[in-house]
């Protein structure tokens, strides 16, 4: 019986598995993580609004039913595909008759990984409980503090990048410091802090038409966002960053600083002894296979594909359908039928802002503010993994609505965050 390995459990890795779920195939599923992640609401996670397993939910419980499948938790490091064969990180090797690749994207930040625990990014679960704890001890550190320049350096939060992440972040921030922590503290006022969105080029949201941008940006503004766009980030450190623009250079003292500016595919695309793309992603044929193996298929972030001429974007829905493509893809081929080509079907986008404010864009209708936002709601809601899941989201949200308060607000005080472990912090000290 032919062997599938699919590296990566994400969205395009799951619906390949199932699209296998009734192939004359023995699949192995590995993981280096032991859930399916769903990754559009991990920043509620980071900003205290949803506990992790609201997002979240192993993956054997996933795919128990599914008897052809079998799932490993580990990390790849290798693959041979002239050997048909990957490695796993305890040395180990496990052979393939086809391989779907899905592991994937990680930050990037240009160049300057030195700014990674000063300016953390948010992909994995531990990404969000570390900038969870930024943000809520930022305002635990501002009521211990007298000095009132360093107060309002605490009180400052600043959030690289103004894509989706980045815009649903700094919404969430205002909302946090407006109304969650209202009334909570005794030697600040939540209501003082200041959020900041640095954006690179002339607009944020540059993926959607101007048009939602501008809505965007004046919602975020209504909602108290500082919005600095045209704005090149040079410098980061414990105390501040600093920016260029077209009046030079400029300093912005801040203590929490959120990473949403870069994405890089998974390295785990340089194993494969292809060459790779400028951003470290994998180039594939229109039946989603590498060069020189139609036994080896690449999709979601980690691939470059090309639909009608169009670049395929970087979102969950293309990962589904590049998933759902490849394991048909592998039917056909083991059937002696000839593959399929793939074809990306838009089906809209959506960015939430804040409370009642988002924009859309299904097909050539484009809306935004409350409609908007409710139908982002329905729609996060309808795709999340498992009835248990969205009934605990909606659970939150409805207590989050009516109160203004935010339910996973734990954090443990005693461990130090990573910028306090950082090495400009360690050389500092000494």
């Amino acid at each position: 019986m032919p062997h599938v390995v699919i590296i990566g459990c994400g969205f395009g890795g799951l619906a390949a598995a199932r699209e296998l779920a009734n192939a004359e195939v023995r699949i192995t599923m590995i993981d280096r993580s032991n859930h399916h992640l769903f990754q559009p609401l991990l920043y509620q996670v980071a900003t205290a609004g949803l506990s992790a397993p609201a997002i979240s939910a192993p993956i054997r419980a996933i795919l128990a039913h599914q008897r052809n499948l079998t799932t490993l938790m580990a990390a790849v490091t290798g693959i041979d595909t002239a050997a048909k064969t990957v490695q796993l990180e305890d040395g180990s090797t496990m052979a393939y008759d086809h391989l779907i690749v899905a592991a994937g994207s990680t930050h990037s930040y240009f160049g300057r990984d030195e700014w990674s625990s000063l300016a953390p990014g948010l992909k994995t679960l531990e990404d969000a409980f570390e900038i969870r704890k930024r943000i809520l001890m930022a305002f635990e550190r501002a009521e211990r503090e007298s000095d009132a320049r360093r107060r309002q350096e605490w009180l400052t939060f600043t959030v690289i990048g103004g894509g989706a992440t980045g815009v649903e972040m700094a919404g969430t921030l205002v909302e946090i410091a407006r109304h969650t922590l209202a009334g909570e503290f005794r030697n600040i006022d939540p209501h003082s802090a200041r959020v900041v969105l640095i954006e690179g080029s002339d607009r944020i949201l540059g993926a959607y038409p101007p048009d939602l941008s501008d809505k965007a940006r004046e919602q975020l503004q209504k909602l108290g966002v500082d919005v600095r766009t045209g704005s090149r980030v040079v410098h980061i450190d414990e105390t501040c960053v600093r920016y260029t623009n077209f009046d030079g250079e400029q300093t912005l003292s801040t203590r929490t600083v959120i990473w949403s500016a870069g994405v890089a595919a998974s390295p785990l695309g340089r194993a494969l002894g292809v060459e790779l793309d400028r951003a470290g992603r994998v180039p594939v044929s229109p039946e989603l296979n590498i060069a020189g193996h139609d036994d080896v298929y690449v999709i979601g972030d980690l691939a470059a594909a090309q639909s009608e001429g169009k670049p395929v974007p970087g979102v969950s829905p293309a990962a589904k359908q590049m998933g759902r493509v490849a394991a048909r893809n592998i039917k056909h081929r083991i059937a002696g039928q000839t593959p399929e080509t793939f074809v990306y079907q838009d089906y809209g986008s959506l960015a939430t802002i804040g409370r009642k404010a988002a924009i859309a864009m299904v097909g050539k209708l484009k809306f935004s503010g409350y409609p908007a936002w409710l139908f982002w709601l329905f729609v996060h809601v309808y795709f999340l993994i498992g009835f248990r899941n969205r009934i605990m989201v909606m659970a939150d949200w409805a207590w989050a609505y009516f109160t203004f308060k935010r339910s996973a607000r734990v954090i443990s005080a005693t461990m130090p965050t990573q910028a306090e472990q950082s090495p400009l912090r360690k050389e500092a000290a000494e």
